[in-house]
């Protein structure tokens, strides 16, 4: 039995709409540290804030690297001959990046950004402006809060 167009019009208008929306438009404030910070001023914000993240910025905000907190406690737990608090001070943040940040213009669709999240198995994204600064995050949440209503 053949759709009606109406049922065909309104389906493609939530194509359009859900293809439309972007990082933009539905990022949350970026979580970051400057490139100098220490590992202790790490696992300060990520504590004192209740943060599973942290993208590392140059003095430009242009991210570097990615830091979860998982990190660091890995870190922590391998640190076996002194674990008082001085070491923490010493060692750059930047040493915990285990990989490159992955980032997503403004103008990126909300959609691509989700498909790229679930390819590269993260949790969040950065999104940058036109100059590379971040200004912004997606995550699992923000799509899950953004998508389910196209698709319902």
């Amino acid at each position: 039995m053949p759709q009606s167009k109406s049922h065909n019009s309104g389906a493609d208008r939530k194509s359009r709409a859900i293809r439309s929306l972007t990082c933009g438009r539905v990022m949350i404030p970026p979580h970051i540290i400057g490139r100098d910070a220490s590992v202790a001023d790490a696992l300060d914000k990520i504590t004192t804030k209740d943060w599973d993240h942290l993208f590392i910025v140059n003095s430009e905000r242009v991210p570097i690297g990615r830091i979860h907190a998982v990190d660091v406690l890995k870190l922590i737990a391998r640190k076996t001959v002194n674990r008082d608090i001085a070491w923490m001070h010493a060692i750059p943040a930047r040493q915990l990046v285990t990989q490159e940040t992955i980032t997503m213009r403004e103008s990126t669709p909300l959609l691509k950004a989700a498909a790229l999240m679930l390819t590269h198995d993260l949790n969040q994204l950065a999104v940058t402006n036109s100059e590379g600064e971040i200004v912004g995050t997606v995550s699992h949440s923000v799509v899950a809060r953004h998508l389910p209503r196209f698709i319902l």
